[in-house]
């Protein structure tokens, strides 16, 4: 078939290239515009446009989907089908009936649980022990249109963010082309999506991330998993930003929540909510690199008594 492909993150990355490498045409990348990042502000470009630049694909960044300019441009390539993955921008009905074979979106969740911008991040963080991976047939609602083809993937307890998504990245790219395979078929019938059981992902704020102490340990250590690589679950010690790169749970007797209780070479235990403890692993003062938390807490000099999130 003739595709175009609209995708900006990594998660769309391995899709990108066994499309690439298959018997469909894909005719241009849809991807977002090039971002300033890092202390110089350079402008970064998607990880998909690199992709497509190697193999002569068009590349075309529109700030919005929806401007005139794109939408003449897809309705002139008259593509058989339109695949998207993460690409960062809600695709409007203008463009959805374009394609002759629809618009198939590669969804990071076993739909209709976690619609939205961050399934993977909400998913760990929530303490879900099961996600996957849903291609699906595009409409006008978030995550609504009728669910194709769903592969489960198990959240093992030291995932983070950013291993949970190159995981279910491979599985959508494998998933995807199982999708067109059968799509082309026809030998494949969309299901519909059942709203009673959906269950949101919402765009992660700062504020998301930021370490409420009166939580349990088991919750804090799952934020800390869940907000890497961005943007990383963090506090304050003395006034200042820190972030929190690595905790594990230990057992505890009792504890006051937000208080250092030992400073040791294993790490920093802290007290959490419901007279739990976590152990923090690796931290990063503002304007520093990551470090060890022993390192970390010679730097500070850090002390049993300490209170953080003040």
């Amino acid at each position: 078939m003739k595709l175009l492909f609209m995708g900006s993150g990594r998660f769309a990355v391995p899709s990108l290239r066994v499309l690439l490498d298959s018997s469909h045409e894909v005719q241009a990348l849809f991807t977002q515009p090039d971002k300033p990042a890092g202390r110089g502000h350079e402008l970064r470009s998607p990880p998909t446009k690199e992709l497509a630049l190697k193999h002569s694909v068009r590349v075309h960044q529109p700030k919005n989907i929806r401007d005139s300019e794109s939408v003449s441009l897809i309705q002139e390539l008259a593509p058989e089908c339109i695949v998207v993955a993460a690409y960062g921008q809600i695709i409007p009905k203008s463009i959805l009936h374009i394609p002759s074979n629809g618009i198939i979106n590669i969804h990071a969740s076993i739909l209709p649980a976690y619609r939205g911008a961050a399934p993977i991040q909400w998913a760990i963080v929530r303490g879900e022990t099961e996600t996957g991976v849903t291609t699906m047939l595009m409409d006008e609602g978030l995550d609504t249109g009728a669910i194709i083809l769903q592969e489960s993937l198990s959240i093992e307890p030291d995932d983070t963010s950013r291993t949970l998504e190159d995981k279910l990245a491979r599985v959508g790219a494998d998933l995807v082309l199982e999708t067109l395979r059968r799509w082309e078929r026809g030998s494949i019938t969309p299901i519909p999506q059942s709203g009673m059981h959906a269950t949101f992902a919402p765009r992660i704020k700062q504020v998301d991330a930021f370490v409420n102490w009166n939580h349990t340990s088991v919750e804090i250590e799952r934020a800390v998993r869940g907000f890497i690589p961005w943007p990383v679950a963090h506090t304050t010690l003395s006034g200042k930003k820190i972030k929190l790169w690595g905790a594990t749970v230990i057992p505890a007797d009792e504890s006051t929540a937000g208080v250092t209780i030992s400073v040791d070479r294993k790490g920093i235990v802290v007290g959490c909510g419901g007279g739990t403890c976590l152990r923090l692993l690796e931290l990063q003062a503002e304007g520093k690199k990551r470090m060890p938390a022993t390192d970390f807490a010679s730097g500070q000099h850090l002390s049993p008594g300490d209170r953080w999130g003040e």
